[in-house]
């Protein structure tokens, strides 16, 4: 009889020291709002948004400890419309992020699944759209560089370091998932450093696609070409550009001093490959088109964006911050598009799980022949003149 209660208390014992080490974690974040806009397809518009600044999202995170500075880790995360309760990107049970790895407190991460690219991952952080102080509307036009991340990659293998004395570093792989190796696959690397108030990152991501004349359906619209795997490749269903090969890189610099952090960014696509594609989206313009879209008049496109941002902590609850970019446009055939625009957000903490904010974002496109709209990210449609002007209330809260 003790030796049975002997070793059921020993039992209970271990099982309870696995169980400590191991843990999962449920978390999200809901950001909702109203938001107004005036001219979206030529008309004003008034809209209950959500996550006009981070996407509102919930997920489950894990973790496992094997032993020796080793442990088995996961993520789940869902993104939906706070508004209608429809899942987003694509309509995909856990579309934001989805994989699972090992990581290693000596070696660093590997993981697999559906992810984040280098861009993402360490340049993102130092721009406006890619924080809590800017998100979808302040994104950089058609969010050319994926710093908003409206694309993320299927099939993804990534390697994320630990942490050497400031520095870090990372790369991603996507396969295609076909025959065709090279076609509709995806490739990045990145790195970050901290010193003192300084923060440093640089990264760079590019995609390989071949592009003929089938209906695809993007991350903003229905265009008229597209890529021949994008049923089963690194990035199906979500889109941004039509071209066989999109190269994007860039840095920048981050600088914190008190309660103020100041900072710049550039980032730059090349596309190639681009004749007879486009921008996916509902944009509006003059020339010629494809459906939903603007149209590339060339072989090669080309952004630039320079990036100025700055954010203040007025108190340890309310917080100020804004930011201007510059965007250079080459889109072939002459039209050269040049895009200004300013976000602006003013956020007061209710607690340290809720805030309220007020953002106002506003763009205006120069050098302008073909008379191409302003499109703020994430209203929808584009304006029918050269500026377009956007306004939200909203709150967030996280669990």
């Amino acid at each position: 009889m003790k030796k049975t209660l002997m070793v059921a208390a020993l039992t209970g014992v271990f099982a309870t020291a696995a169980h400590a080490q191991s843990s999962v974690t449920l978390y999200g974040l809901i950001d909702a709002g109203i938001t107004y806009a005036n001219n979206s397809g030529g008309h004003s518009l008034w809209k209950a948004s959500s996550g006009t600044v981070n996407g509102s999202r919930w997920g489950l995170r894990g973790a496992e400890d094997l032993g020796g500075g080793l442990k088995a880790i996961f993520t789940l995360e869902n993104g939906f419309n706070i508004m209608n309760g429809t899942a987003s990107q694509s309509a995909r049970m856990f579309g934001r992020q989805a994989f699972v790895g090992l990581a290693s407190d000596q070696y660093g991460a590997v993981t697999l699944g559906r992810q984040y690219d280098s861009v993402v991952d360490y340049l993102a952080p130092l721009s406006n759209t890619g924080t809590q102080y800017g998100g979808t509307i302040a994104a950089h036009p058609f969010d050319n560089d994926n710093l908003n991340n409206s694309v993320r990659f299927n099939n993804t293998i990534k390697y994320s370091s630990v942490n050497y004395a400031g520095f870090k570093f990372g790369g991603t792989y996507s396969f295609s998932n076909s025959t065709n190796f090279a076609n509709n696959r995806a490739y990045s690397f990145g790195a970050n450093y901290n010193w003192g108030g300084l923060n440093f990152a640089a990264a760079y991501l590019q995609l390989n696609n071949d592009v003929t004349s089938t209906t695809f359906h993007g991350a903003l619209g229905t265009a008229a070409n597209s890529p021949t795997s994008s049923a089963a490749g690194a990035q199906t269903g979500e889109w941004t550009f039509l071209a066989g090969r999109q190269r994007t890189f860039g840095g920048g610099i981050n600088y914190t001093f008190g309660p103020a952090t100041a900072g710049f960014v550039y980032t730059q696509t090349n596309l190639s490959n681009a004749n007879g594609g486009g921008i996916s989206g509902t944009q509006s313009g003059t020339g010629s088109a494809t459906t939903g879209g603007i149209a590339f008049n060339a072989n090669s496109a080309r952004f630039q964006n320079f990036e100025g941002n700055i954010r203040y902590a007025l108190t340890p609850a309310l917080s100020l911050a804004g930011a201007y970019t510059y965007t250079r446009a080459n889109l072939g055939g002459g039209v050269n598009p040049n895009y200004n625009t300013v976000a602006l957000q003013s956020d007061y903490a209710l607690s340290k799980r809720t805030d309220v904010y007020l953002q106002g974002d506003w763009q205006h496109v120069s050098s302008n022949p073909e008379n191409i709209g302003a499109y703020l990210n994430g209203l929808g449609s584009a304006s029918t003149r050269q500026d377009q002007v956007a306004v939200t209330v909203g709150m967030r809260h996280r669990f």
